[in-house]
This record gives structure tokens, sequence and C-alpha cells, in this order.
């Protein structure tokens, strides 16, 4: 982990140091887990799968950051931290990238543009991050 780089980001006010916390960590574990289940119904439109992706994604990208002991209110920042916080690859980060300005599309100007590739990407992706949460050991209850 880069702390240096998470720490240039709390000088200049974009993340705030924060000591971790368990059940937070948990609780976001847990949430991500039941949306990446449900993503993956095909009984669901490819909008309905995406939006669930994406939001287990973020939280997984959220308990990283927060396990790392920052917050941040940032959306989008939380996943441009992955590398430092989870090691994800540089390709990773970019596709959750692009399903973030998706996502913004959908939210903000009711557009939302999703193929069966794009939502087969993300959902991998979920699932590493994921794996890659999971793997975090247990940070300890200050809270």
């Amino acid at each position: 982990m880069a702390a240096s780089e998470l720490e240039n980001l709390v000088r200049i006010g974009q993340l705030k140091r924060e000591p971790p916390s368990a059940p937070e960590f948990a609780g976001l574990l847990k949430s991500a887990t039941a949306r990446l289940t449900d993503a993956q119904r095909d009984a669901l439109t490819y909008e309905s799968r995406f939006d669930l992706a994406y939001n287990a994604a973020h939280a997984l990208a959220l308990a990283a950051l927060r396990h790392a002991g920052y917050r941040s209110s940032n959306r989008y920042l939380v996943f441009q931290m992955l590398p430092q916080t989870l090691g994800t690859p540089t390709a990773t980060r970019r596709l959750l990238a692009k399903c973030h300005n998706r996502r913004n599309l959908a939210e903000y100007e009711g557009t939302l543009d999703v193929d069966q590739r794009l939502l087969t990407d993300l959902l991998a992706a979920a699932q590493e991050l994921l794996a890659a949460a999971q793997a975090l050991p247990n940070p300890d209850t200050t809270t």
C-alpha cells in the first residue's frame, strides 16, 4: 500500500484519516456480497444488474479504503485508490472508472448504455475486489 499517496490526499483535503471499524467493514462486505449475488441473476435487466454490480464494487472499494484508515465522500476517489488499498491492477481501476461514468450518465441524465460485455467485465472485477477485501485481516474494533 502506498501510504504516502493516501497521506498526500489527506494533506490536500481529499481524504480524512479515520480509524477502521470492524462492524463497518463487515457491513460493507455483507452489503457488497448480497448485491453481487443479486447482480448475477439473469432474470434481472442489464440495467438493474449493472446498478447492483456497480454498487457492490463501490462498497468493496470503500471497505478497502476504510480498512486502510481513511474516508472519502468522493465516490470516484475510492475507485482511484484501489491500487493503494487492495493492489488492484490499473486495468481494473480503468474499468471501474468507465462504469462510474456510465453510472453518472444514468443517474444524472437518464441515459444508461450497458451491454453484456461491460456487465460481464464489471461482475468479474467486483468478484476480484470481493476476494481481495475478504483476504484483508479484520480491522480491530476501535469505535
